[in-house]
């Protein structure tokens, strides 16, 4: 059973873990004095490598974990009273350490706070909800900072679900106890998802500008944003037109196929939620990144159609939307072109009071549109669609 879980905890843990950064290049086990403590220090240097972008300490770290258990077992049981040990048996753990190497050593010898102890044991166990009431009380300033900050980051783990403040607390105090380190940058990753869930775009900013000052060579940068995609597309950081000219700086950072993906959903989740200023921006951020001819041209085409014609714009962007080439859309937005198509139509009649002489000179459009004199045709689209009720629910007056 221990190693289905082990092998389950080594996923879960080695993005996210290590402790101090070392200035020199990282010793090899063989050359330490043999000090569990200098063994663990040895591998957090090597793990602070990849934080930096190092692919070679990435491939070797794994067996370095393998070759510091090794000599842990082998060590005198004597070593295991001096507290520095102690701590680095719960480092060791937390850096992806087997848990069925710490059960072999000498419990009883071993110099260290039971509570945390078991709370790291429990963790890399998957015994999530024993280790979350082990660890939940536990103050990591009031620790040695190599050890606070490894249990800080932890914590941020093992409470993201069901207590994100304290989550984002905790994450917060394993920044500010391990700064250069891989678990200030695991830290980053993790922080970047909760923050943006808890719609705090200053601190989602200041977030996403301090990983990539300092660790946008991480092997890890990938899973980052990811998070950022998604902390970004999952809330409704990014649908504030105020705010709209730092979302660009942020993305200007991404590859251009990232930008272009990224625009594309903020476009369709500010159009399906009614803020078609930001739908027209991300649209046309998307235009001058798409190529002619392509599926995610249409699509954008299709988010700035939708934003003219249910503004200010009718005409161009209804003649926009006609113009598609509908076959390159995804099948999921056809039914949405077809019921803005029908809306703007009626909605325009309903203006224009239905008249020849009206049609023949439409009225402007207003900004914001009055449907209350289109029932028949609201209550259309949102069956064809149900997400054309949050496209129009904050444009009712």
């Amino acid at each position: 059973m221990i190693r289905p879980l082990l092998g389950a905890a080594l996923l879960m843990l080695l993005p996210f873990t290590t402790v101090y950064a070392f200035a020199d290049p990282a010793p090899s086990p063989a050359s330490t004095s043999g000090e569990p403590y200098e063994l663990v220090r040895t591998l957090q240097a090597v793990q602070d490598g990849i934080a930096r972008g190092d692919t070679a300490a990435h491939g070797s770290h794994i067996a370095l974990i393998r070759q510091v258990g090794e000599k842990f077992l082998a060590a005198d049981a004597g070593v295991w009273s001096n507290a520095q040990n102690g701590q680095a048996v719960i480092i060791y753990l937390l850096s992806g350490g087997g848990p069925q190497v710490i059960r072999k050593l000498p419990r009883d010898k071993l110099n260290v706070d039971e509570r945390l102890f078991n709370g790291a044991l429990a963790y890399v166990e998957g015994r999530q909800d024993e280790a979350r009431e082990l660890l939940k009380n536990v103050k990591p300033r009031t620790l040695p900072s190599g050890l606070g900050g490894q249990v800080a980051l932890v914590q941020g783990a093992l409470f993201a679900r069901a207590e994100a403040s304290l989550a984002i607390e905790r994450l917060d105090d394993a920044r500010l106890l391990l700064p250069g380190t891989l678990v200030e940058e695991a830290a980053l990753r993790r922080e970047i998802l909760l923050v943006g869930q808890a719609e705090d775009f200053d601190k989602f900013e200041f977030l996403t500008l301090a990983y990539i000052r300092h660790y946008r060579n991480s092997v890890y940068a990938g899973d980052f944003w990811q998070r950022f995609s998604s902390g970004l597309t999952q809330s409704s950081l990014a649908l504030d037109e105020r705010r709209f000219a730092r979302i660009v700086t942020l993305l200007e950072q991404l590859d251009r196929a990232s930008r272009l993906k990224l625009y594309l959903v903020i476009a369709r989740t500010a159009m399906v939620n009614g803020r078609l200023a930001v739908t027209r921006l991300a649209g046309e951020r998307a235009l001058t990144l798409s190529a002619d001819a392509s599926a995610d041209r249409e699509r954008a085409h299709f988010f700035r159609g939708v934003s003219r014609a249910l503004t200010d714009e009718y005409d161009g962007g209804v003649a926009e939307l006609k113009a598609l080439d509908r076959p390159k859309l995804p099948e999921r937005d056809v039914p949405l072109l077809n019921a803005t198509l029908q809306l703007a139509l009626d909605v325009r009649k309903s203006f224009a009071g239905g008249s020849t002489a009206a049609a023949d000179k439409p009225p402007v459009t207003p900004a914001r549109l009055d449907l209350a004199s289109s029932t028949e045709t609201l209550a259309r689209a949102q069956k064809q669609l149900g997400e054309l009720e949050r496209l129009t629910r904050d444009r009712r007056p």
